[in-house]
């Protein structure tokens, strides 16, 4: 199985000062095919976007020049560590530090893996059978206190620590943020996967982002339809929408 794709994608800056969402391939031609990453930075001003462009670079870098057939957790692994030493080598060692969620996906011939650090989303929808057949976790206080019991679904959206996340690509630590990974061999042609930073989520739900992709339009239109939903979001949103075209 050899996946090919096509994709579109929306980078908005929202209503804040700066842009620190980071997104590959940004435009063009990619150096590495069927390889795709959003990335949400933090730390304020000309740290958040440093270390998501970073994150971005020191992936796509690494695996531009370790390109294989097959690739797995270990190829994706040492693909992490690189995007964590170009983090610490842009650390600015500010107060604040800087930091970035990570999601990945790397369609090859086995099908597609799949890897997220943090609240930026990861979708894979069959539109065929109009269903949503993986969604990421977020690793937040809000997503772990509703596993525990501690709130409901509704609770959490207006939870004041709603905002805090428990893992973060962040420069120079002691102990480096592991990424959640899935390897998804069920991959069929007309599958979209959906990769999108938590801006997003401001005002959609998974429903909503189902209904997206079951869109009978084009994938263009379906992200302008998603650019009018989202033009009054606070926050940076980035989403790309992936069409698996053959496998």
């Amino acid at each position: 199985m050899n996946v090919k794709t096509t994709y579109t994608f929306i980078h908005e800056i929202g209503q804040r000062a700066n842009q620190e969402d980071s997104v590959y391939p940004d435009s063009g031609v990619a150096s590495v095919p069927e390889l795709y990453l959003v990335c949400d930075g933090m730390g304020g001003h000309e740290g958040g976007e440093i270390a998501s462009a970073a994150v971005c670079r020191g992936i796509s870098s690494y695996i531009a020049s370790n390109q294989s057939p097959v690739f797995t957790t270990d190829s994706f692994r040492e693909a992490l560590s690189a995007g964590y030493d170009l983090l610490d080598s842009v650390d600015n060692g500010a107060d604040q530090k800087m930091g970035t969620t990570l999601t990945f996906a790397r369609f090859h011939q086995g099908g597609c893996l799949v890897a997220h650090i943090g609240d930026s989303k990861i979708y894979h929808v069959r539109p065929s059978q109009r269903r949503i057949l993986y969604v990421s976790r977020d690793h937040s206080l809000v997503n772990d206190l509703i596993l525990l019991g501690e709130l409901t679904p509704e609770e959490a959206k207006s939870y004041p620590g709603k905002n805090v996340i428990t893992r973060a690509m962040m420069p120079n630590t002691e102990r480096r943020d592991k990424a959640e990974i899935r390897e998804i061999s069920d991959v069929l042609p007309g599958d979209y996967f959906f990769l999108c930073s938590d801006g997003i989520m401001e005002n959609h739900s998974d429903q909503d982002i189902l209904d997206l992709c079951c869109l009978g339009v084009s994938d263009l239109e379906k992200m302008e339809a998603l650019r009018d939903h989202t033009s009054s979001n606070k926050d940076n949103h980035t989403a790309m929408l992936i069409k698996v075209l053959s496998i």
